[in-house]
């Protein structure tokens, strides 16, 4: 899957600060062949005070460049429908 154009690497500076918010693709963990756009918030990692972490159904998640962020749902949408179709 293509990454976001504004994924970062974990020390590297990123265009994202705590309290942004974001839209990820979601992958349901009971039904893998279901994914979604999820809105989640852009947080200080709480075991990594250096690094920031995506907040998403009370996990915290690393912020890698490992993931498809994007800053607007329409962004996301658009992504989306290239990879998935029409929802």
């Amino acid at each position: 899957m293509q990454k976001g154009d504004r994924a970062m690497n974990s020390g590297n500076s990123s265009p994202y600060e705590p309290g942004d918010i974001v839209y990820v693709f979601y992958r349901n963990p009971h039904t893998q062949d279901v994914a979604q756009i999820q809105e989640a918030a852009v947080v200080k990692h709480p075991e990594n005070p250096g690094d920031l972490a995506l907040f998403l159904y009370e996990t915290y998640y690393p912020l890698t460049d490992d993931l498809a962020v994007f800053s607007s749902k329409e962004e996301a949408e658009q992504t989306y429908r290239e990879y998935f179709g029409q929802p």
